[in-house]
């Protein structure tokens, strides 16, 4: 069942935190149904600018409703991941989505400000909720990079003015995360003191944590063993995912780990395998270890084993 992020949010502040993950095809969105319902998680869908255009934006979307009828006792979000206003229009009319993220991060603030202010007020019209970002995180993101010397951190003062002015239901914050698999050099470091500020300044309002891939050392070695050429990949620990959750932040977004999982399957197995032309084999073995990864990841949010009280609090059971 599609829910908005709020009422997940809601449930889970200062407990735990809800993980966010995207999707571009069939294989990961089976994947991640089956990984969410074995853990009974509730979960969000994140479908990026990317992806919407990969092969076209209703087959993603007839994907999802499909996967909606064969696990009805899923409860997630559709959110629109880093959208430009344009397409945070587009998917706020096109009624499939239920939360949208409007990111003006890149403009200076009082642009940011206005961006945001217009979205929030067309889709709170519809129903739809809205992430924004504050700060700015290094990496890459779709259509956007960031390097390590651009990379800001939010201001918690600046976070309180742009949720208060722009009316958003949730904000995204740079406190020392990066996108894509080539992180920073070194390990990535969460700045709570950071986050604690911010949280003091907005107490009970949902955060949500980018880059929050934790890029397993093992994936990365196997991949290279595999024919692979990921150098000086590094992540976020996710032992510190339950602190943050503590702190405010209700929704963690994980993607390159996913896009890992599928790197090494079908290394390895094409490696193992130099005559197979079926993908399908692939797809199995693909769609079973990035369910494997899911379920991990939301013991580590400490959203595993929440859905039952979940579809209670909506009235569904």
């Amino acid at each position: 069942m599609i829910v908005t992020t709020k009422k997940l949010f809601e449930a889970a502040y200062g407990k735990y935190a809800i993980g966010a993950y995207n999707i571009n095809n069939l294989e990961q969105a089976m994947g991640l149904f089956r990984g969410n319902v074995e853990s009974q998680a509730p979960f969000i869908i994140q479908i990026s600018k990317g992806a919407r255009s990969y092969t076209h934006k209703s087959m993603l979307e007839a994907i999802i409703r499909a996967a909606d009828a064969l696990f009805p006792e899923a409860v997630f979000a559709v959110h629109l991941d880093h959208g430009d206003e344009e397409t945070c229009y587009d998917a706020i009319n096109s009624g499939f989505y239920s939360s949208v993220m409007i990111d003006a991060s890149h403009e200076d603030f009082e642009t940011n400000v206005a961006i945001t202010r217009r979205v929030v007020e067309a889709a709170h019209a519809k129903g739809v909720v809205v992430e924004a970002e504050l700060g700015q995180l290094g990496g890459v993101e779709e259509h956007v990079a960031v390097d390590e010397a651009g990379a800001k951190l939010t201001d918690p003062d600046k976070a309180k003015e742009f949720v208060e002015r722009t009316g958003c239901d949730s904000l995204a914050v740079a406190i020392g995360t990066s996108h894509g698999a080539y992180k920073f050099s070194g390990a990535q470091t969460l700045r709570l003191d950071v986050l604690a500020e911010i949280q003091k300044r907005l107490p009970g309002f949902p955060l949500v944590l980018h880059g929050a891939s934790s890029i397993p050392q093992e994936e990365v070695e196997r991949i290279n063993a595999a024919g692979g050429n990921l150098k000086g990949a590094k992540g976020v620990d996710e032992n510190l995912f339950k602190r943050a959750a503590e702190l405010g932040v209700t929704k963690v977004n994980i993607d390159t780990d996913g896009r890992l999982v599928w790197v090494r399957v079908h290394r390895e197995y094409l490696k193992e395998h130099p005559e197979v032309v079926d993908f399908r084999p692939i797809g199995k073995i693909f769609m079973a270890e990035y369910a494997k990864m899911i379920a991990h990841k939301n013991e580590k949010l400490g959203s595993a084993g929440r859905l039952p009280e979940i579809r209670k609090l909506l009235g569904l059971d």
